[in-house]
């Protein structure tokens, strides 16, 4: 019963409470997956081991404010990524798509490419930022931008509008993927333990039971395009844009195989779902109550 354009608000408020409180996770998770990078393991030092070790070097090397690097285009991020995804999916709901068999598959797959590319040039600029830091503990390409809006004017000086969209043929299967996992098992999850009374319908409860159901299939589906989504972004580029280590997608996931192994793909799977279990469960447990409300 609620408009697309109030879930467009209702999704990007919802995105952002989320991003603010599990950004931290972000930093680490960024960190973690660019350790490494097109290294057979054993091979390289780790100054990041494991998440909480991780969030005390994060801390040793940038400070207590380099747990929320990035947040401003984090949020940005958020904002646009979830309130275009839950728009489309409403628009969805509306049209009645959702009722039919795999409707909610298809259509939160739908919904998370059409965030995904709408929120691109943010989440390009948030993983620059957030792999910055000082060089003994520096992984991954450092871009050194000076702030989000330098970082935005000087990826746009360098290679146009085209270059702000650089990487999202790995940002769109990342969270088409994760957004069919994440609505379609939310919305199963909490109307099965409604059926079952073991939560009522509409409490707080059962959208937690719900969204905690869906954190897990959604790090397990989305971690290794979620690894691949990072390493095009950060990735160094050549003057006509094209990037440095990695032709594309593909490219992206046979060089991180047969150099890294399978288990490169894997990279920080501990933190992304640290980090997505509680965004999950909290982005779309305020969604749902916004929504309500």
């Amino acid at each position: 019963g609620v408009p697309p354009a109030t879930d467009l608000v209702l999704g990007a408020t919802a995105g952002c409470l989320a991003c603010f409180l599990t950004n931290p996770l972000e930093v680490v998770k960024t960190r973690l997956q660019l350790q490494g990078e097109l290294q057979a393991p054993g091979t390289y030092p780790r100054p990041y081991r494991g998440v909480l070790r991780a969030v005390g070097a994060v801390c040793r090397a940038d400070g207590l404010g380099g747990l929320q690097k990035g947040l401003a285009a984090g949020l940005l991020y958020q904002g646009l990524m979830n309130g275009f995804r839950f728009y489309c999916y409403s628009h969805a709901e509306d049209a009645g798509w959702t009722r039919y068999p795999g409707g909610t598959v298809a259509a939160g797959a739908v919904a998370g490419a059409v965030g995904a590319f709408v929120g691109s040039p943010a989440y390009l600029v948030k993983t620059h930022l957030q792999a910055q830091t000082v060089s003994a503990m520096a992984v991954g390409y450092q871009h050194n931008h000076e702030s989000i809006a330098s970082a935005f004017r000087t990826i746009y000086r360098q290679h146009g509008v085209v270059g702000l969209w650089r990487g999202v043929t790995g940002a769109i299967p990342r969270v088409t993927v994760g957004s069919a996992v994440q609505l379609a098992t939310f919305a199963s999850a909490k109307d099965w333990v409604c059926e079952r009374q073991w939560f009522r319908k509409g409490s707080w409860a059962a959208v937690l039971a719900g969204g905690m159901v869906s954190s897990v299939a959604v790090a397990v589906a989305m971690t290794p395009f979620d690894t691949i989504s990072t390493r095009l972004y950060n990735q160094p580029v050549d003057a006509d844009g094209s990037g440095k280590l990695y032709r594309g997608f593909v490219d992206c996931i046979l060089q991180i195989s047969n150099k890294e192994g399978l288990l490169g793909l894997y990279k920080g799977i501990g933190a992304v779902y640290l980090r997505l279990g509680p965004h999950t469960v909290l982005s779309l447990f305020f969604w749902d109550k916004l929504r309500d409300l």
